[in-house]
């Protein structure tokens, strides 16, 4: 649902833009900002799901709170499609019904923030120790694997009329599919448990140990939720429940971790794939095609990832995913400039996207379950989720903006922003590098001890063996 519904609006934006922008007759920057907030107005809503998701979490528990992401997604998955519902004609609002779209996108939003927040959290207070990375990179598997498949349906549905077809139904008919996955995925939930760390915090100690039991055995478990009633107590021997408990660092690193993630570009690239392509010659039919092939490359390696992830550990999966996309962006931006045709493009964004999915899509959500104490996990993984879609909502504004510029079309041919990813990139594998520690063959609860108060811990040197 998380990539589904984040995707989904790739397929719709140029028939968004002729039904409730361009009838507005705006400037060209106010065409390009409009057009850019109504793709990304959904980021929106995630920074306000991640927020409350910590909240949310530690009040219902993390089954509770995805079962109410998952009512989200439902609701917005007709509202988005029939904006017009319950206000006036469908189809004869124009862009009156721009509003009304935008809250639906945003309430879809607001569930994609919660669940991208509490999936990877209850994938990672389940998991035995040595398979957690391998399990919670499937939570990203099962994001791009969204991606991949509505940018399926999306080439499926288009394929179904012609542009004016599109324009009138085909896009109503993409967001509508939403509901689909969403049913799924409520129906789903409602078979699996809460966390035992969830029920430990809520004094339920013999019903989160009932649930070990089942997933590492009874010995194993009492062990288990010995140290997770221990780890919950660390704090009132320092500072209370302050989210600073465990020193600064440790905040700082997972905020910048999913500030990078996104400022590296990758939504820019997922969101407006088919934009991208056009903007290199292709046609509409091409485009699709072109996208869906990028969706493959990032499926098939965060598959490498989820092989990997474990073994080579998340410190080097994180650097060597920098300088690939990094080398990538540079060349896209070239091949760009110099108004490149063919292969070169498609390939150059593929090595992005191979980079991204192998290292920075998977291993940051990796890092952000594992890296912060029990005592404050919900609250600074909120806070860190929050950071990431706040990011991602300055990048895909921005990416519209940017490339809808005529000043700087002539000079750089739609090129500048990926030059600016690349960047990026390049510095997120040197923030790895000196400020994030190595936490792979680690319980969470042994995590917790590589933190302490007060700035930078030895924690980032002390690094266990890659082999």
């Amino acid at each position: 649902m998380f990539g589904y519904d984040t995707a989904v609006i790739s397929g719709a934006v140029s028939s968004i833009d002729a039904n409730f922008i361009d009838p507005q007759h705006l400037s060209e920057t106010a065409r390009s900002s409009l057009s850019g907030w109504t793709v990304s107005s959904a980021l929106f809503g995630c920074i306000i799901g991640a927020i409350v998701a910590g909240w949310v979490s530690n009040a219902i528990g993390r089954k509770g709170g995805m079962l109410v992401a998952g009512a989200l997604f439902l609701i917005s998955a007709g509202g988005s499609a029939y904006p017009e519902f319950g206000l006036g004609p469908i189809g004869g609002m124009g862009p009156k019904a721009l509003t009304p779209f935008i809250l639906y996108r945003i309430l879809c939003g607001v569930g994609v923030g919660i669940a991208s927040m509490l999936s990877p959290l209850y994938i990672a207070e389940i998991a035995p120790s040595k398979i957690r990375g391998r399990l919670v990179s499937f939570n990203q598997l099962s994001i791009v694997g969204g991606i991949l498949l509505v940018y399926f349906v999306n080439w499926a549905i288009a394929s179904q009329g012609d542009e004016t077809w599109i324009r009138t139904t085909g896009w109503r008919l993409m967001l509508a599919s939403e509901a689909v996955p969403a049913v799924l995925f409520l129906g789903l939930l409602l078979l699996v448990p809460d966390t035992p760390r969830w029920f430990v915090m809520k004094g339920r100690s013999d019903k989160g140990l009932a649930v070990l039991s089942r997933l590492v055995g009874e010995a194993e478990a009492r062990v288990t939720i010995k140290e997770i009633e221990a780890s919950l107590i660390v704090p009132a021997q320092s500072n209370g429940t302050s989210l600073f408990a465990f020193g600064s660092l440790v905040i700082v690193a997972g905020i910048m971790l999913s500030v990078f993630q996104q400022f590296v570009g990758i939504n820019a690239v997922l969101y407006y794939a088919p934009l991208m392509f056009k903007n290199l010659g292709a046609s509409t039919d091409s485009a699709l095609w072109q996208t869906v092939i990028v969706g493959l490359a990032n499926v098939v390696f965060t598959v490498v990832a989820i092989l990997t992830v474990d073994r080579l550990g998340r410190k080097p999966l994180l650097i060597i995913g920098g300088v690939v996309m990094g080398v990538a962006m540079v060349v896209l931006g070239f091949q760009f400039q110099a108004n490149a045709v063919g292969t070169g493009p498609l390939i150059a964004a593929v090595a992005y996207i191979a980079g991204f999915a192998l290292s920075w899509g998977p291993v940051t959500w990796v890092m952000l379950s594992e890296m912060f104490p029990n005592s404050i996990k919900a609250r600074a993984m909120a806070i860190a989720v929050a950071a990431q879609w706040i990011a991602n909502l300055f990048v895909s504004w921005s990416f519209k903006v940017l490339i809808g510029n005529s000043t700087l079309n002539a000079m750089f041919n739609h090129g500048l922003p990926y030059w600016i990813y690349g960047a990026m990139s390049f510095l997120a594998a040197l923030f790895v590098y000196v400020y994030v520690p190595e936490t792979k063959l680690r319980t969470l609860e042994e995590i917790q001890h590589l933190w302490s108060r007060g700035g930078r811990h030895a924690a980032v040197a002390k690094q266990p063996a890659v082999g």
